[in-house]
């Protein structure tokens, strides 16, 4: 099994190229996108920035709960999801075969102040210039009830 590192994002990314260092990036530049909404001189337009990551005409996001977006869509989700969450994380590992990139990371979302703590797991698949096209989001979560998924998981 392959230790798992709970690093530093931003130093982490410092050790990878290619295309893992793209999907960091990208994710870095969502990041103090982010953080800049919560300031008085942030405006919606730069969430642009993440346009030279992205294959815009082809790209598609399957998220969290398995909803489906374009490339406006997910722009126009972030605009909204940042200016009321903070978000933070931790890096785990990653794994790049070809076009595809698998980052692992522990997440952490505060939302009127509550934090959740997530395991994610992003599938990043990029074109062959080098522009993200397909991006998938699996998280791990503590169960949302009593009684969910389903009883065998309660003591």
């Amino acid at each position: 099994m392959v230790d798992k590192v709970f690093d530093n994002i931003a130093e982490a990314a410092q050790r990878y190229t290619g295309n893992s260092r793209k999907a960091f990036e990208y994710g870095m530049c969502q990041m103090r996108i982010a953080e800049r909404a919560k300031g008085p001189d942030y405006s919606e337009d730069e969430w642009n920035a993440l346009d030279e990551f992205v294959d815009k005409e082809n790209f598609e996001r399957i998220g969290n709960f398995k909803e489906v977006m374009t490339y406006d869509d997910m722009k126009a989700f972030l605009k909204k999801w940042c200016l009321t969450s903070h978000w933070e994380g931790s890096f785990k590992r990653i794994h790049e075969q070809d076009n595809v990139v698998i980052l692992e990371l522990e997440e952490r979302n505060t939302h009127e102040g509550v934090t959740t703590i997530v395991n994610s797991v992003s599938v990043y698949e990029f074109n062959d210039e080098g522009k993200l096209r397909h991006l998938d989001v699996y998280l791990q979560m503590p169960p949302m009830g009593a009684g969910f998924p389903n009883e065998a998981y309660e003591q």
